[in-house]
């Protein structure tokens, strides 16, 4: 049996394709094509925009992130050079004054470093000591006082002093012995660990800084040519100074001490407190006159009782103190005594010369206060 030709059955059997059949595949085809253009340009854009973003905010592609650029350089192992500082301005030291008045806020260091001066050589030169206090309006010595070691001004070196002893007799005082031998109390008390407040005694050995072995005082020098005569400064009272100077004087008037005698327990009462009653001194010494408990003078609430430490200053028929202590009446002769003499020999201090320099101010204290 004969098989039909291929062309035959492809006739027979696939429908004939009209005119609107073929149009509707090419717009089909067409579409598609369009279609497949939009995607890739959709594709495309993040990858532009991600570019640009990434450049401005310099941060590497993944791409770039393994290329040579963006390797960090290597860092300098040589600090950076510190800029220079300016050297401190050097401290001016002022020429000491014969003698300084105390300012609000002064200090005796601060005193002493603005004229170059050693702190202990001015405490020594006004008979104080390193717990003393000063007030605005006091004078305050400074001519003769041990240049400090930290002023600027260039010193030769001194050489090493050599040491000897002194022994100490009856009578003896720290400054007298320095006076003798041509050193400064301050040289002493440093050579011997003393302070303003020890006490010596007699057959006690002190080294003298500089001085030749010896045990007896050496002839004084000849005493230099007096300065000119300067006017005495006058301390003026604080309302403090005024009562407690207004108590020594009416306990003074009431028991019938002449105006010499106030002079001298103002004079006492000036050097060793101020005129102020403290409640500290040195080792346990209170109150106006630094009077010691230790020392048979009274409890401490006695030392700081104004009145009673006047009284106890004065001794003679009011003396609270009978048989313990020696007040002013009670020493022989003691009217014709100088001012400091007569305060030392109640005292007994380390610096019997301190007291001198409020003389001026004690006389004047008395004709106001009456």
């Amino acid at each position: 049996m004969s098989l039909p030709p291929a062309s035959h059955l492809l006739s027979q059997n696939l429908p004939a394709v009209d005119g609107s059949a073929e149009r509707a595949l090419t717009e089909s085809a067409t579409n598609s094509r369009a279609h497949g253009r939009r995607r890739a340009r959709n594709l495309t854009l993040p990858l532009v925009l991600t570019g640009s973003l990434a450049a401005s905010m310099q941060i590497a592609l993944p791409a770039a992130a393994h290329s040579p650029m963006s390797s960090p350089k290597p860092r300098s192992s040589v600090p950076a050079p510190t800029p220079p500082t300016a050297a401190p301005t050097p401290l001016t030291i002022q020429a000491a004054p014969a003698q300084y008045t105390v300012e609000s806020g002064d200090t005796i260091s601060g005193i002493a470093s603005k004229f170059g001066l050693a702190t202990a050589s001015v405490l020594a030169l006004n008979g104080l000591g390193w717990s003393s206090m000063i007030f605005p309006g006091q004078t305050l010595l400074l001519t003769g006082a041990t240049a400090s070691p930290d002023a600027t001004q260039p010193t030769p070196p001194p050489p090493a002093p050599s040491s000897s002893t002194y022994t100490v007799v009856s009578g003896d005082t720290v400054s007298g012995i320095a006076s003798a031998h041509g050193v400064s109390v301050a040289a002493v008390f440093a050579a011997n660990g003393l302070s303003s407040g020890s006490i010596i005694y007699p057959g006690q050995d002190l080294a003298i800084p500089g001085g030749s072995p010896t045990s007896a005082v050496p002839a004084p020098a000849p005493a230099p040519a007096p300065a000119p005569p300067t006017e005495a400064a006058i301390t003026p009272m604080t309302a403090e100074m005024r009562s407690n100077a207004a108590i020594i004087v009416s306990t003074a008037r009431a028991i019938g001490v002449s105006d010499h005698g106030i002079v001298i327990a103002l004079v006492t009462a000036a050097q060793e407190s101020s005129l102020r009653n403290v409640q500290h001194g040195d080792r346990d010494s209170l109150g106006l006159f630094q009077q010691r408990p230790s020392m048979g003078w009274g409890t401490a609430e006695q030392a700081l009782d104004p009145v009673r430490a006047t009284k106890a200053f004065f001794g003679g028929h009011v003396n609270p103190n009978p048989g313990l202590t020696t007040g002013l009446l009670d020493i022989d002769g003691w009217e014709s005594l100088t001012i400091s003499a007569a305060a030392q020999a109640v005292q007994k201090s380390a610096h019997p010369d301190a007291y001198s320099k409020w003389e001026a101010s004690a006389r004047s204290w008395v004709s106001e206060l009456g």
